[in-house]
């Protein structure tokens, strides 16, 4: 089975996660990588795209939620979202299997989903989903990541990859 994870993260919480799910998906052959290095067209090959980035603004960040990420101090804005790099893709070019998820702050609790919206749009391009989009809480805007919330990402992706090999 062949997985593309592609991830927007600016201070390396989203990029944790991401990782997780990579882990919890192996033996799988699976590849992460940034929005700003993950290209638009996709692998032949490819059974299952997982696309993951931070609630920012009630969805998808934008260049004005990482341009406030990055006046904050994050690290590693990229320049590029998934918002962004989902625009860029083509139609779905055959069936391939979608999954999406995010970060949000545990507390406060806002509204909105940037899973959500990423799924709505993948789907809109021909994608079928594998699952509902999956969010991971974060304490803050910084971090760190709410207890348990690795483990519950490897453990995603164990149940991503048995949906996905049962067809």
């Amino acid at each position: 089975m062949r997985v593309l994870v592609v991830v927007e993260s600016a201070w390396g919480n989203t990029a944790a996660i991401a990782e997780a799910i990579a882990d919890g998906l192996r033996p799988a052959d699976v590849e992460v990588v940034t929005t700003d290095a993950a290209d638009a067209a996709l692998p032949a090959d490819l059974d299952l795209l997982l696309v993951g980035g931070p609630t920012q603004g009630f969805g998808m960040s934008t260049p004005d939620t990482r341009r406030t990420a990055r006046d904050r101090g994050a690290p590693r804005v990229p320049e590029r979202g998934i918002r962004e790099w989902i625009d860029a893709l083509d139609s779905a070019p055959r069936r391939i299997r979608v999954a999406t998820f995010d970060t949000r702050t545990v507390t406060p609790r806002l509204p909105g989903s940037a899973a959500k919206k990423a799924l709505k749009q993948l789907v809109g391009l021909g994608f079928e989903p594998a699952a509902k989009a999956e969010t991971f809480g974060v304490h803050g805007f910084e971090g760190p990541l709410a207890d348990g919330e690795l483990g519950r990402a490897t453990d995603w992706g164990g149940s991503l990859a048995q949906v996905v090999a049962a067809g």
